[in-house]
């Protein structure tokens, strides 16, 4: 017998390729674990009970304004998250698609299922003509392309009076009938819900349906198809990635998603105005504050961020009197009762100074946004619970 200690065989490259094989799975399921479950699980029964115990105008328009923020903030992750193409441009194709859903909803008296259709697939193909520029323009020459679309589509839309009414606006009906329900005249279980209830409905099942749709995409091929033209563009073409393709095809399904929110704004809002190219632009903005604050390039990072910020601008003006105060040095109020009144800032101006900040803020200290905050959470609390190199295995209990 030999007097050396006996050594552990090193690991072989089958049980290697047994464990890559295994982290590869469970990165390839839909919910790879029982947290992930319990979180969709709990998140569809919030959705579906929370018209019974709230009733509340103010807070069904506050959560269908973030349900519209997180169904253009999806498709905008899709383009900059995971294919790494910039945009500030989405505020123009939720904008398209409104219009589009207000004309064939209206003028041409369509039912909901076709306008709805409608709106999505002018985003889509709006989208797709853009695509190309994607190909010969990165980085600041791509968001410029995208800055130009948003003046573009602001000139188009107040001077082509027969299709948007113009400068006076144009009114857009409730939501009809869709496969026999009425959401602006909603019966569930024997309760009558209000208008913007059966909205909010409608509104979160199609985030609903993107969010599925969109985590189907990015965990199979196509999704790392996306990552890889995000990384390295000639490198993925190199290794056969068809990089000409999959960034039209990116760009025509992030309007297709923004042409969807924006037919559902248009229900929601029942008003629409092309207003100035200027405010586009600070929608554009708020769109990609969302998926920064939210969590770019993951698949919940907009619709964390939407509930996160798309309600903000309403909340200010809701408790404006509430947050008020008088600044010392300037002896005056800091948010103006209106226009006209003394202060130093309306709360439109305050909205958009608060997305500003915590943009860059996030930007600088928490670039994986609020789901990287609640992964390293999860991540620390995991390792809490693990038992220490000296500590038995069953003492973590």
């Amino acid at each position: 017998m030999s007097d050396q200690p006996a050594v552990a065989p090193e690991p072989t490259s089958a049980s290697t390729t047994e464990a890559e094989t295994e982290e590869i799975a469970s990165g390839l399921q839909l919910l790879p674990d029982t947290t992930s479950r319990v979180l969709v699980a709990a998140s569809i029964a919030t959705v579906a009970l929370l018209p019974f115990f709230v009733s509340s105008d103010f807070w069904m328009t506050v959560l269908g304004a973030a349900g519209v923020f997180a169904l253009g903030g999806l498709g905008l992750n899709l383009l900059t998250g995971y294919a790494g193409q910039v945009s500030l441009g989405q505020a123009a194709f939720v904008l398209i698609g409104a219009y589009v859903a207000a004309y064939f909803g209206v003028d041409q008296g369509w039912p909901m299922p076709l306008w709805m259709l409608a709106a999505t697939m002018s985003g889509a193909l709006i989208g797709a003509a853009i695509g190309p520029f994607a190909l010969r323009f990165k980085g600041n020459y791509l968001v410029v392309v995208t800055l130009a679309l948003v003046f573009v589509t602001v000139h188009v839309l107040r001077n082509w009076e027969s299709f948007s009414g113009g400068l006076d606006g144009k009114s857009v009906s409730d939501a009809s009938l869709w496969f026999g329900v009425d959401f602006a005249n909603l019966t569930l279980f024997g309760k009558e819900f209000s208008r913007l209830q059966g909205i909010f409905y409608l509104t979160w099942f199609f985030v609903g349906l993107a969010t599925l749709g969109m985590a189907n995409i990015v965990r199979t091929r196509p999704g790392r198809a996306l990552q890889a033209i995000r990384d390295r563009d000639i490198a993925a073409e190199v290794i056969g990635v068809r990089v000409a393709r999959n960034k039209i095809i990116v760009f025509a399904l992030s309007s297709a998603l923004a042409g969807m929110a924006g037919g559902l704004d248009a229900v929601r809002t029942r008003f629409l105005t092309p207003g100035v190219a200027e405010a586009e632009l600070l929608e554009g903005i708020r769109y990609v504050a969302v998926i920064v604050v939210g969590g770019i390039g993951t698949v919940t990072g907009a619709i964390v961020g939407a509930l996160f910020l798309g309600p903000l601008p309403e909340l200010i003006e809701q408790y404006s009197e509430t947050i008020n105060f008088t600044v010392p040095i300037l002896d005056q109020p800091l948010l103006k009762a209106s226009a006209t009144s003394d202060g130093v800032m309306t709360t439109a101006v305050l909205s958009e100074i608060l997305f500003g900040v915590l943009l860059v803020v996030f930007l600088m200290f928490q670039p994986r946004g609020l789901v990287g905050m609640f992964g390293n959470a999860r991540r620390w609390l995991a390792a809490k619970r693990r038992p220490g190199p000296t500590e038995p295995a069953d003492a973590a209990d």
